[in-house]
C-alpha cells in the first residue's frame, strides 16, 4: 500500500484544518503518534496534534503546522471497529493507546494505533471518539444533500403538455401543480416560511437557541450564498435602496458565526494556541475591509459575536494575539506610542500610508488650512481613531507638525527642513516651502 494511503488534510494559512461543511471540532490532543504495523511503508507520524471532529480524525504535525505535506485525515466512515482499552498493570508503565480498525482499501482492513504521549484526557477522548463514530453525522449530510437535490429537481419543468414531467398538472393529492414562474415563486415562498418557522422556534428560549445554534449558522450561510448569487444575476435597473439593503444583509450574514469555534472543552491545554490560529484566520476578511488595520477592541466585539455563546475574555484575546509571534501567520499585533493596540497585516506598510498623508497635506487647499483626523480617515478609508494614530506617528517621524486649538487637532506639513538656518527669510524657487508661501500670499490678496 502506498505511503499516501491516508487522505491529505488541507490547512489554513495559520495552520488550522479546513473543515468540511457542517463539520464540528470536538477534541484536540497534543504529542500523539499515529502508527500502523499492518502497512510496511506507513508514513512516520510522530508527536503531532490529533483532532477529532464529527466527520474525521485529523493528524497535524506539531513542529511545522503551516505545511500541509504531512497533515493527514482519516474519515470516520472508514472505521469498522474501535477497540476498548483494557486496564492492567502493564498500561501503567507506557503511554495510553487508542486502537481502531479502518478500511483504507476495499479489500483489506488495517489496525491503527494512536499513542498519547501528552497530558490529555485519553478516556474522555475515547468516549467522544465512540460517540462521533456512532452518530454518523456524515450520513446526515448525504441525506440533506439528496433531499436538496430532489427539491431542486422538483421545481424544474421540462417539455410541454399535461403528460410532461413526473406528475403532469396535478399532484398525488389531487391539487393543481404550480409550474413555470408561479411554481418557482410558490416553492420560494414555502422555503422562506419554513425558514421563518425555524427562526421562531430557535428564539423561543435560551435552551432552544443553544440547540438550534448550529442549524442557524448553516441556514444563515445558505441565505448569504443565495443573496450573493441573486445580486450577481440582478439587472442594472435595480435601485440603490435594494442594493444597499442586500449589502447590509450580506454583512450581517458574514458575521453570524463560526461553525466550529475553539473551546476550552475541545482544545484543553492547547486552547490559546488553537484560538490564536482560528483568530488569525477570522480577522483576514475584516482586515481587508478596514484597509489592513483594525482596532483590537473592534476585533474583540466582532470575534465574540461570531463565536455566539462561546464567548472569550479580553485576556484570552490578548494572549491569543501575543502567540502570533511564534506562528507563521500573515497578521500581527501592534501597539502605538499612545497605547492603542491594533491588529494589522504583516504586508501593511507605514511608508505607503505616510506617502498618502504627505500627498494630502501638500495639496494647495490643505497647505494653509491643514488636515484633521477625519480628513485623513476619508482619504485612507479607515476609522478616524486609526487615522489619528497614523497622523501622530507621521508627526513623530518629522513629516507633520501639530496645532492644538479649541477646534481640535490640526496637522500641517513640516516646513522646517526646507528653511535655511543661515537665512530664515530665504525662499527658494522650488519645494513645498515655496508653494506654501505662494498659497499664503494668494489667500491674503483674497
Amino acid at each position: 500500500m502506498a505511503t499516501n494511503s491516508l487522505p491529505k488534510a488541507d490547512l489554513t494559512s495559520s495552520g488550522r484544518p479546513v473543515f468540511l461543511p457542517n463539520e464540528i471540532e470536538c477534541s484536540i490532543l497534543s504529542s500523539v503518534d499515529l502508527e500502523c504495523d499492518d502497512i510496511s511503508n506507513f508514513p512516520l507520524l510522530k508527536s503531532g496534534l490529533l483532532i477529532l471532529t464529527t466527520h474525521r480524525l485529523l493528524w497535524l504535525p506539531d513542529n511545522n503546522p503551516s505545511s500541509s505535506a504531512a497533515a493527514v485525515a482519516l474519515p470516520l466512515s472508514f472505521l469498522t471497529h474501535i477497540f476498548s482499552t483494557k486496564k492492567s498493570v502493564k498500561t501503567l508503565f507506557h503511554s495510553p493507546r487508542v486502537r481502531f480498525q479502518a478500511s483504507l482499501d476495499p479489500s483489506k482492513s488495517v489496525v491503527m494505533t494512536a499513542v498519547m504521549r501528552g497530558k490529555g484526557d485519553t478516556d474522555a477522548f475515547l468516549a467522544k471518539f465512540w460517540e462521533n463514530w456512532r452518530a454518523r453525522a456524515w450520513e446526515n449530510d448525504v441525506q440533506t444533500q439528496t433531499q436538496a437535490q430532489t427539491a431542486v429537481g422538483s421545481t424544474s419543468v421540462s417539455g410541454s403538455g399535461p403528460a410532461s414531467g413526473s406528475g403532469g398538472f396535478y399532484t398525488r393529492e389531487g391539487a393543481v401543480r404550480m409550474v413555470g414562474v408561479s411554481g418557482i415563486l410558490r416553492k420560494e415562498q414555502e422555503m422562506w416560511e419554513s425558514t421563518d418557522k425555524s427562526l421562531q422556534e430557535a428564539f423561543q428560549d435560551l435552551n432552544a437557541l443553544m440547540s438550534k445554534a448550529k442549524e442557524m449558522v448553516i441556514l444563515a450561510e445558505k441565505m448569504r450564498q443565495k443573496l450573493l448569487s441573486g445580486s450577481n444575476s440582478k439587472s442594472s435597473a435595480t435601485n440603490d435602496d435594494e442594493v444597499g439593503s442586500k449589502e447590509e444583509m450580506q454583512d450581517w450574514m458574514l458575521s453570524v458565526g463560526i461553525v466550529s469555534p475553539v473551546t476550552k472543552e475541545s482544545a484543553g491545554a492547547l486552547y490559546h494556541q488553537q484560538l490564536s490560529r482560528q483568530l488569525a484566520d477570522y480577522v483576514r476578511i475584516p482586515l481587508e475591509r478596514a484597509g489592513g488595520m483594525i482596532n483590537l477592541i473592534d476585533v474583540y466585539c466582532l470575534f465574540n459575536r461570531a463565536r455566539g455563546t462561546e464567548l472569550i475574555s479580553p485576556d484570552d484575546l490578548l494572549r491569543a494575539c501575543s502567540l502570533w509571534e511564534k506562528f507563521d501567520v500573515p497578521v500581527m499585533l501592534r501597539k502605538f506610542d499612545s497605547g492603542v493596540m491594533v491588529i494589522q497585516n504583516k504586508s501593511h506598510s507605514d511608508e505607503e500610508v505616510f506617502a498618502r498623508i504627505k500627498a494630502l497635506v501638500t495639496n494647495p487647499d490643505t497647505l494653509r488650512t491643514g488636515i484633521s483626523a477625519s480628513d485623513a480617515a476619508m482619504t485612507l478609508g479607515i476609522a478616524p481613531g486609526m487615522a489619528k494614530e497614523h497622523l501622530l506617528t507621521a508627526e513623530s517621524k518629522g513629516l507633520l507638525c501639530r496645532d492644538i486649538s479649541p477646534d481640535g487637532f490640526r496637522f500641517y506639513v513640516n516646513l522646517f527642513p526646507e528653511i535655511s538656518t543661515d537665512d530664515v527669510y530665504l525662499v527658494k524657487d522650488y519645494g513645498i516651502y515655496n508653494t506654501w508661501v505662494r498659497v499664503a500670499s494668494a489667500s491674503r490678496l483674497e
